[in-house]
C-alpha cells in the first residue's frame, strides 16, 4: 500500500515539476561553479603558471584569464616584485624608523670565521627577483630555502678568504660584489629561476669582547685618511701656485736674457759701424766721437768753466753764463 502511494506520488505532476525544477537548479549551480573555476585574475606584478595534471602547459601575463576547470591549476608568481632575505637580523618593524632585532638563530648565522682565524659578526641582505617562474616552482623543491642556504655558504666562503681587517674596513664592497656573483652562479647552476639584484652588507662588527679595540683601530684609520686628504688639499693649493711663480720667473729671465742679447747685438753693430768709419777717416771719426762725448758730458757738470791754458776767454764765458741765469 505504501509502495503504491510512493509510486503514485512520483508519477504525479507536482513531483515531476519539482524534479525538473531541481535539475535546473543543479545545472545552474554547476554552471556557475564551472564559470567561476574557469576564470582567474593575475596581478600587475605577477604571472600565472598553468599546469594540467601536474604538467606545465603555459605561462600567462597579468589580467583576466581562463583555464579548464578542475583539470588545470594556476600558480601565481610575483616576477616584478623585489624580494629580500635577511641574514644575522630580522626586520621587526618597517616604518620611518625601522627596527631590527637579533635572536639566537640569526645571531649564529652572522658569526663567521675569517681567513686569519678571527671572528666577525656579518649581517647582510640578499635582494632578488624571480625571472624564470617555471624553474622557481618546479625545478627545486623549495627555492627560497635553497637560496638561503646558498647565500650563507657563499658568504662564509668569501669572508673566510679575507682577514678580519679587510672584512671590517676596506674589503666590504669587494665582499658584497664577490658574494653576489657566486650566489648568482650557484642559483643558475641549480636552476632556481632567481636573478640576484644585489648583496648589501648591513653591518659588520667584531665580537663584543674585542669591539672596543677594533673601534679604536677604525677611528685611527679614519683619522689617517682625514690627515692624508688634508695634506693632499694643501699640496693642491701650494704646488700649482709655486709652479706658476716658477714659470713666471723663468719667463722674466728669458725676457731679460733676450733683451740683453739684443742690446749687446745692437752695441756690436754700432761699434762695427763706427769702426768702419774710423778705418776710412780716423781723425774725423776721433773728433766726431770727442764732440759727441763732450756734448753728452758737459751738461752734466753743472757750474763748471773749462778754459784753455792761457785763460783769455774767461770773462766772456762768465758774462754768457750770467745772461743765461738771468733768463
Amino acid at each position: 500500500m505504501a509502495n503504491n502511494q510512493s509510486s503514485d506520488f512520483r508519477m504525479s505532476p507536482e513531483y515531476q515539476k519539482f524534479k525538473k525544477h531541481y535539475k535546473s537548479v543543479i545545472t545552474v549551480v554547476v554552471l556557475v561553479i564551472l564559470a567561476f573555476s574557469a576564470f582567474f585574475q593575475i596581478g600587475a606584478e605577477e604571472v600565472g603558471v598553468v599546469t594540467r595534471f601536474g604538467e606545465h602547459v603555459r605561462t600567462v601575463g597579468s589580467g583576466l584569464k581562463t583555464k579548464v576547470p578542475f583539470i588545470e591549476q594556476v600558480y601565481t608568481v610575483p616576477v616584478e616584485r623585489q624580494k629580500k632575505q635577511e641574514f644575522g637580523f630580522r626586520t621587526a618593524e618597517a616604518n620611518v624608523r625601522t627596527r631590527y632585532q637579533r635572536t639566537g638563530s640569526t645571531g649564529d648565522e652572522a658569526l663567521m670565521l675569517t681567513g686569519d682565524l678571527n671572528l666577525a659578526n656579518v649581517e647582510w641582505v640578499v635582494q632578488y627577483r624571480i625571472d624564470k617562474p617555471h624553474n622557481y616552482l618546479f625545478k627545486v623543491r623549495n627555492a627560497e630555502s635553497t637560496l638561503r642556504d646558498i647565500s650563507e655558504a657563499v658568504m662564509r666562503q668569501v669572508v673566510g678568504d679575507r682577514t678580519v681587517n679587510e672584512v671590517l674596513t676596506v674589503g666590504r664592497a669587494e665582499i658584497a660584489s664577490k658574494g653576489k656573483q657566486l650566489i648568482q652562479d650557484l642559483s643558475r647552476e641549480y636552476s632556481l629561476g632567481i636573478q640576484v639584484a644585489q648583496v648589501v652588507l648591513q653591518d659588520v662588527n667584531p665580537p663584543d669582547p674585542v669591539k672596543k679595540a677594533f673601534n679604536a683601530v677604525n677611528e685611527a684609520q679614519q683619522e689617517k685618511e682625514t690627515l692624508i686628504n688634508q695634506a693632499k688639499s694643501e699640496y693642491n693649493k701650494v704646488i700649482p701656485k709655486a709652479r706658476g711663480q716658477a714659470e713666471e720667473t723663468i719667463q722674466k729671465a728669458e725676457g731679460y736674457a733676450t733683451r740683453r742679447v739684443n742690446n749687446a747685438q745692437g752695441e756690436v753693430a754700432r761699434f762695427n759701424a763706427v769702426y768702419r768709419e774710423y778705418v776710412r777717416a780716423p781723425e774725423v771719426t776721433k773728433r766726431r766721437i770727442y764732440l759727441e762725448t763732450m756734448q753728452e758730458v758737459i751738461p752734466k757738470l753743472g757750474d763748471k768753466i773749462i778754459t784753455p791754458e792761457d785763460g783769455n776767454n774767461m770773462i766772456p764765458l762768465l758774462q754768457m753764463q750770467l745772461k743765461q741765469q738771468n733768463k
